[in-house]
């Protein structure tokens, strides 16, 4: 695909990292020159320099050839406008980030798409949506919920005494009657191979998982891994911004009480009339003292949202050793994985990735409904709906030409979830759950064409 991307900082360099790994044609647009040089230096693309809102960047960049514009500049404005020409020019198809976390409230008001602008994303929103669902499934490090809940991705490291720990995945699944749940990646510690599980693949201490689940399977998966459910009642949250301000809310409305803590006066006094429900508290949360004082203690899960990625682990360093049960911190360099899991923060945020993983199901070839990576691992999932012409209809799953480096976690059909075994026969309009690394990508979306 020749896709245009606008904005080579953050989420742009990320996309463009990406995408140029696939061997895709990228063009990269910006006007800061230092960014544009690191990018072209680094990555396989061709970089035009300019703004990416004025119509003559635009057909430098050749966007009227283009299959996709994504604009993802820090600059909503810019981004509407960016898409906007581009689709008029002749550009199949628009992406545009917007920093308003309620942008998705005024979609019903506005015909974006009339204006050529196809699709809208907010990095925040995204953020915001993964920590509600990691709040909800306490215990994993990572969750994505695909058709409403109908199938679930989870992820956890098992510790020492896990019952899983030893067993095969055959041997597993045989401890419950009947199969809830699907192995789909395992990451070995001190390894940055990812496994896609077979039957006689064992399970070992340290272990890297992530799992498909139908609803009734997370009880067995909570068991199976000794993982505990705890209920949230009491969160910390450090960091006022949009993400903290919606997760707060949305806490609210589930009747969980929040603290939010808030270095900036101003934006602390219009937090508290924003969010009768909440505490808020004005105080740097680096204050150990402040954050004791508080009761850190006391609390069923921390947060550290700050637009400070160092504040954030650290905050949640000091949560971890106060026996807080769950912590979250959001992170913007995808190096800090490895290094923060090693000691001891397990579940992080990355807006770079939750944003690459809804642009991405529009990229990906077949009819691709939703699109997850594994965060720190070299795997995505990828959920296809089966069209008339798709090559797996009337199939059994064992029969299929399927790639070593490629697994069907679960099928949805007609709403409901199935965790799909060899003998299962794939129909039309079946949404179908594939986990594979990059160099089976291509095979398996042949088989969805």
């Amino acid at each position: 695909m020749n896709i245009a991307i606008a904005g080579a900082s953050d989420i742009g360099f990320h996309l463009a990292k990406l995408l140029s790994f696939e061997a895709q044609d990228i063009t990269l647009i910006d006007a800061d020159k230092e960014l544009l040089n690191y990018a072209d230096n680094n990555l396989d693309l061709r970089a035009v320099k300019g703004d990416p809102s004025a119509l003559a960047t635009l057909k430098l960049a050749g966007v009227d050839q283009a299959d996709m514009m994504i604009a993802v500049t820090s600059s909503e404005t810019t981004n509407l406008m960016c898409c906007l020409l581009a689709k008029q020019l002749g550009c199949k198809q628009t992406i545009a980030r917007v920093t308003d976390i309620d942008f998705e409230k005024y979609k019903n008001d506005v015909d974006f798409k009339a204006l050529g602008i196809d699709e809208l994303v907010s990095p925040e929103e995204l953020a915001a949506e993964e920590i509600q669902l990691l709040i909800h499934q306490s215990a994993f490090e990572n969750s994505h919920e695909f058709e409403d809940g109908a199938l679930t991705m989870m992820g956890t490291t098992l510790e020492d005494d896990a019952p899983f720990v030893g067993k095969t995945v055959r041997e597993a699944a045989a401890v419950f009657p009947g199969v809830h749940f699907m192995p789909i990646a395992i990451k070995r510690i001190e390894s940055h191979n990812t496994i896609i599980p077979r039957g006689d693949t064992c399970f070992e201490k340290g272990d890297q998982v992530y799992f498909t689940t139908l609803p009734q399977g997370v009880s067995e998966l909570y068991s199976l891994t000794g993982e505990v459910k705890n209920k949230i009642k009491n969160v910390m949250i450090l960091g006022g911004g949009r993400i903290g301000l919606k997760t707060a809310e949305d806490l609210c409305k589930r009747g969980i009480k929040v603290k939010l803590i808030e270095l900036d006066k101003e934006r602390a006094i219009d937090m508290a009339e924003r969010l009768p429900d909440t505490l808020i508290i004005h105080g740097d949360g680096r204050n150990v003292e402040l954050l004791l004082e508080e009761n850190l203690d006391k609390m069923d899960a921390f947060l550290g949202v700050t637009n400070d990625a160092e504040t954030n682990i650290m905050s949640c360093l000091m949560a971890k050793s106060k026996q807080v049960p769950k912590i979250i911190a959001l992170i913007e360099n995808m190096d800090y994985f490895d290094l923060t899991k090693s000691i001891g923060v397990d579940t992080l945020v990355n807006k770079k990735m939750l944003t690459a993983n809804t642009i991405f199901r529009y990229i990906r070839r077949g009819e691709v409904v939703d699109l997850a990576k594994l965060n720190n691992m070299d795997a995505e999932i990828v959920e296809f709906k089966v069209k008339p012409t798709a090559k797996v209809i009337g199939k059994a799953i064992k029969d299929l030409d399927f790639p070593k480096t490629a697994t069907i976690g679960g099928v949805i059909r007609n709403g409901a979830g199935v965790i799909a075994l060899g003998d299962f026969v794939i129909e039309e309009s079946d949404l179908v759950l594939v986990c594979c690394l990059p160099q089976s990508i291509r095979r398996v979306e042949q088989l969805f064409l």
